[in-house]
């Protein structure tokens, strides 16, 4: 499939263009249908909200609220009233506005303070709040404002003004491809290459997003869900391409044809890639398990994202390496190729240094490593699941500055008033006993309706306050059980109550479902029981040191205000179950690029202590770039304007910077240093039942006189001379995979002879060049002995190589 989509590379080209611009259309055309379905299935809030459904089946529209103070006097003075007044009859004759509930009318006493100072108007529109028009929000904004004058402040809240504070849709995104372009031309040093990446991960993005929108037609898709999309997709989509492309560029580097190139780096990091996109599913897939359907339509736009950035990944990237050809180098690479041929396949520089210096000392690195990531997981100890809300907006905001002046003349809980419905017994005598319930400010019961009563109840605590928590409790365990009514708790903070509890007691089924069959997966791969419980056990301690960064930012609230994320609050209840997803994923995705290069490497020499020191040194360069790209990425979405997108944001930025700088780098190769062989064990009765999957093949195929590529070790000898038959002192002699990967290198004696070391039977590639005369290469098949081979250089010859 490379090689058609190379040498297609303008119908490959036109497929996805087309995509692109044929799902933009549709979706802009038939816009979108997001849903925030957080009920439960077999909760009190649930019937709650259904009894509540029943007697009031038409829902109105969104909302929202407008509050004002005065400095000194009261909102009822006639100076107040004359500005107040005309603003909201202003908007309640607005097009789209239902209809304005009026302090100053006789039923909204209610609606001002006890001191007099602070008051508000409730402001219906005709339709939810993403349905509302921005232009109709904002001329409501703007018309309340107005009326503002000194020692008079009006402020607005609800979810339609919030659409206001919004920044420019797709700032994130845009913030995040900045960063991660610049990461990628330092690392590539050519436009080209630093384009490639981006190029496919916006192809797989854009389709992505505008796939989910056309979705969110046909099942309920959460409003969050494009955005933790967007998060996971651009993340994965340049991640993957830049494996790729890193691959090729390296094939080229080392002689091979660029589209040689591009086959060899899709048939080896592209056949990783599509593991690695796999799981990375499979880890989505996993949220199913909670049984939530607000995590459905999550599950539905990730999952989509990904195949997507794999799909543009194995077909739209080797297309456009076609189009580039050697150009995906720099013009630096590229003259330094042609003056001195492929450069050796041996890792060099900061990582081979590194690599070696874990193997010297790996107890002292793993113990490092891991206090590390112990101290930052110890705030996970105190995690508190809830939901956040305009209270944890930026100070400057005015949804705060509405949501403080409301606690201000209300109580902190008038922000999260609790519905007690009634569907059977005596409602008045329920709501004279909840009024005299511990923690309750304020009770309010309506006429039934349709047999349904309705008690709202305003607590004495925030939404977000533990007491809160408490006061449900109590209300359900004890007030209305001694009643004698049949009664259920509601509202939006019971709803997230009840959201955390159920998360709190499925998330252990979904930890061990995800951890199962990642597990499964990377022992099916590796054949190795030891790798894939190594992974398992580091997949968990970066869970719990992510999470232990985010309870100290968002709940602990060190830096909040710093970073402009607002005030600090509990970690919102659906969070870890999509964190550990994309987490879960993201380190399955480097342990798999960092192992399959280990146990290729295991594979060919039978040497773990070489496996792990070359694989660590090849990949991990790579991987760290990788990851910086996603920190850049990830960091990026505080700027969304959603206090969910940023804690995702952070939480997976802090996860991935610790799983491949700490983790993948230091203390997996030290714990695999460790354990030696017993890394790549596994029961000879299991290994004949597993099925064979290649994550990434073998570069050198066995020869037909050896079938099996563990046998013994041989060698390959002879002479170099020029065509006088006199011996060439010096010339440098490599033994090459055939994927181009060296597997030994030396230096011809003063009578030309040499002698290199040969893992096993099989096809190789051997490659000899001296000072003065052009370079020789040749394929050599070694059986079961060794092999004598002379090599013979000529002044002046063209590089066989290139």
């Amino acid at each position: 499939m490379a090689r058609w989509c190379y040498r297609h590379r303008l119908v490959v080209l036109f497929l996805w263009v087309g995509a692109l611009f044929g799902l933009g259309a549709a979706g802009s055309a038939a816009g979108t249908d997001y849903a925030n379905v957080f009920s439960l299935p077999d909760t009190d809030s649930k019937t709650a909200y259904d009894l509540m459904t029943k007697a009031f089946p038409q829902s109105a529209g969104d909302t929202d609220t407008v509050v004002w103070k005065v400095e000194e006097g009261s909102v009822r003075d006639e100076s107040v009233r004359s500005r107040i007044e005309p603003a909201l009859k202003e908007i309640a004759a607005m097009k789209g506005v239902g209809e304005v509930t009026d302090p100053y009318a006789a039923q909204g006493a209610a609606q001002i303070s006890e001191d007099g100072r602070i008051a508000y108007a409730q402001v219906t529109f005709a339709e939810q709040a993403n349905a509302v028009p921005k232009e109709l929000i904002e001329d409501v904004v703007d018309t309340a404002q107005a009326a503002e004058r000194d020692g008079l402040q009006v402020e607005l809240g609800g979810q339609a003004i919030a659409r206001t504070q919004e920044p420019p849709q797709g700032t994130a995104e845009l913030v995040g491809i900045v960063a991660a372009a610049i990461v990628l031309f330092l690392a590539f040093g050519s436009l080209f290459a630093m384009l490639l990446p981006l190029v496919v991960a916006i192809a797989a993005l854009g389709t992505g997003l505008m796939a989910t929108s056309l979705l969110s037609h046909v099942t309920d898709v959460p409003e969050v869900a494009p955005l933790l999309g967007s998060l996971i997709g651009l993340g994965v989509g340049i991640d993957y391409a830049l494996f790729i492309v890193t691959r090729h560029r390296r094939g080229i580097l080392r002689g091979m044809k660029p589209e040689d190139a591009a086959v060899t780096a899709l048939n080896t990091s592209g056949r990783a890639v599509l593991f690695a996109g796999g799981t990375v599913c499979i880890a989505l897939a996993g949220m199913l398990v909670m049984n939530m359907r607000f995590l459905d339509g999550v599950v539905i736009a990730t999952s989509l994202t990904v195949v997507l950035s794999v799909l543009a990944a194995t077909t739209l990237l080797p297309a456009l390496l076609g189009m580039l050809g050697m150009r995906v180098l720099s013009r630096r690479q590229r003259r330094r190729l042609a003056a001195n041929g492929p450069e050796s396949a041996e890792a060099s520089g900061l990582a081979a240094r590194w690599s070696s210096y874990v193997e010297k000392r790996p107890r002292t690195i793993a113990a490092g490593a891991l206090v590390v990531m112990l101290i930052l997981a110890l705030p996970v100890l105190s995690i508190r699941l809830g939901a956040t809300d305009q209270g944890n907006h930026q100070e400057s905001q005015t949804t705060r500055q509405a949501y403080d002046l409301l606690a201000e003349g209300f109580g902190p809980g008038f922000n999260g008033p609790l519905q007690v419905v009634v569907e059977k017994g005596d409602a008045q005598a329920l709501a004279t006993t909840i009024e005299s319930t511990e923690g309750v400010a304020q009770v309010a019961a309506a006429p039934p309706t349709n047999g349904i009563s309705v008690i709202q109840v305003v607590p004495t605590t925030s939404p977000q306050s533990e007491k809160t928590d408490q006061l449900i409790d109590r209300l359900r365990d004890d007030v209305i059980p001694a009643s004698g009514t049949e009664a259920h708790v509601g509202g939006v903070t019971a709803v997230f109550k009840d959201f955390a509890a159920v998360t709190g007691d499925r998330l252990p089924y979904f930890v061990a479902t995800i951890i199962g069959l990642g597990f499964l997966l990377l022992l099916v791969a590796f054949r190795s029981l030891v790798v894939p419980l190594t992974a398992a056990l580091m997949n968990l301690v970066a869970a719990a040191a992510s999470f232990g960064v985010l309870v100290a930012i968002f709940q602990w609230g060190w830096g909040t205000e710093l970073i402009g994320i607002g005030k600090e609050g509990p970690i919102t209840a659906f969070l870890p179950v999509i964190m550990l997803s994309l987490l879960f994923g993201l380190s399955m995705d480097y342990q798999v690029f960092l192992v399959s290069r280990m146990h290729e490497e295991w594979v060919h020499t039978r040497d773990n202590a070489r496996a792990v020191r070359v694989g660590l040194a090849e990949t991990s360069r790579v991987i760290n770039c990788a990851a910086l790209i996603m920190i850049c990425v990830f960091s990026a979405f505080v700027l969304s304007g959603d206090m969910e997108g940023a804690m995702a944001g952070i939480g997976l930025a802090a996860a991935v910077a610790l799983d491949a700088f700490i983790l993948r780098t230091a203390l997996v190769p030290a714990a695999m240093h460790l354990l030696g062989k017993s890394n790549w064990w596994l029961p000879e009765g299991l290994e004949k039942r597993l099925p064979h999957l290649a994550v990434e093949p073998k570069e050198d195929e066995p020869a037909p006189v050896a079938a099996e590529a563990d046998g013994p070790a041989s060698a390959v000898h002879g002479f170099v001379r020029d065509e006088d038959g006199e011996p060439v002192e010096g010339a440098s002699v490599t033994l090459l995979s055939r994927g181009g990967r060296q597997l030994d290198r030396v230096v011809s004696l003063a009578d030309g002879s040499y002698i290199v070391s040969v893992p096993a039977p099989g096809t190789y590639l051997l490659a000899a060049t001296a000072p003065s005369y052009g370079s020789r290469a040749g394929h050599v098949v070694v059986g079961e002995g060794p092999l004598v081979y002379d090599v013979e250089l000529a002044e002046g010859e063209v590089d066989a190589v290139n």
